[in-house]
């Protein structure tokens, strides 16, 4: 998949004046697994204060080559060359090697080649040093609601790379997230960005077909036939669920799929109950023009 994962929250605050020409764009044709850990890698590049020039001193790498390496241009890096400028810039190891070696594998990387390039480095870039006490916290009061969320459009190693994934992001741009209005939300946006950035899509919308062999009106089903038609009747509403705009798809998902009260998405979203009751009306008139809305499951409420 080459959806882009933009970490979401406040703008950034202008960096320091450099001198010589300002660094351009990630490029187009990087993957959004590149890009998880590219982005961020790039903000505490801008918020440093270093140059190019001096970081090449250090890293070593021709400023030329590591203008490159941070607009995702050319070769995809090696890890000694990013575990080098992670030091430079003070980036957390763990988790950045993590999205590096995804990306990496992604791209098409051997795992031979993944090894090799932690040659020398491979204890720096596993050893977990803990993330923020916060950080902690935040994932274990929601880590079990963001699977039930990412279940509903990926399985297996997927969903697990999902979740993960989601944390190191959030760690690695954990500033940010504490500077945001709502730490909840930012965590959130991260969430739902990856999975979709995972998940199989139509029309450049998140598919849910996956989600409909695990509902429970599915499951109480006791015949054949009585699936079938249960079956096709949940494909065709998250076909249409699948075209809701990304908050009230949200809300659907949760409440739907989930079982979550609102309250619970109020708190897990980082919104104010106002907001889930108006994108649940919006979303239910949109799907009733669309489908017959199906009874709430009364899945898990916590």
């Amino acid at each position: 998949m080459t959806t882009s994962i933009n970490t979401p929250g406040p703008a950034s605050e202008p960096g320091p004046v450099r001198p010589g020409r300002k660094l351009g764009p990630i490029a187009s044709t990087v993957g959004s697994s590149h890009r998880a850990w590219l982005e961020p890698t790039r903000e505490h590049y801008l918020a440093s204060g270093r140059t190019l020039s001096d970081l090449s001193i250090r890293v070593p790498l021709a400023k030329s080559k590591l203008s490159e390496l941070l607009r995702g241009v050319g070769h995809y890096p090696r890890w000694e060359v990013i575990h080098r400028l992670a030091t430079e810039l003070n980036i957390p190891g763990w988790p950045l090697y993590r999205l590096w070696k995804q990306a990496a594998l992604d791209a098409g990387k051997s795992r031979d080649w993944v090894e090799r390039s932690t040659e020398g480095t491979i204890a720096l870039a596993t050893a977990r040093s803990g993330p923020p006490l916060e950080h902690d916290a935040l994932r274990s009061m929601v880590e079990e609601c963001y699977r039930l969320y990412a279940g509903a459009f990926l399985h297996g190693e997927a969903l697990d790379a999902a979740v993960e994934d989601t944390f190191a992001i959030l760690w690695l741009s954990f500033d940010d997230a504490l500077a945001s209005p709502d730490i909840r939300r930012y965590a959130w946006n991260i969430l739902r960005a990856t999975v979709q950035a995972k998940a199989d899509h139509r029309d450049q919308r998140p598919l849910l077909g996956e989600a409909a062999f695990d509902t429970v009106a599915l499951s109480a089903q006791t015949s054949l036939e009585g699936q079938a038609a249960q079956l096709a009747e949940s494909l065709e509403l998250f076909t249409a669920i699948s075209r809701l705009p990304a908050a009230q798809l949200d809300v659907v998902v949760l409440r739907y799929l989930c079982g979550f009260s609102p309250e619970k998405l109020s708190d897990l979203l980082g919104i104010p109950i106002a907001a889930v009751r108006s994108d649940e009306r919006h979303a239910e008139r949109f799907l009733a023009d669309t489908i017959e809305l199906p009874h709430h499951t009364g899945g898990p409420t916590s």
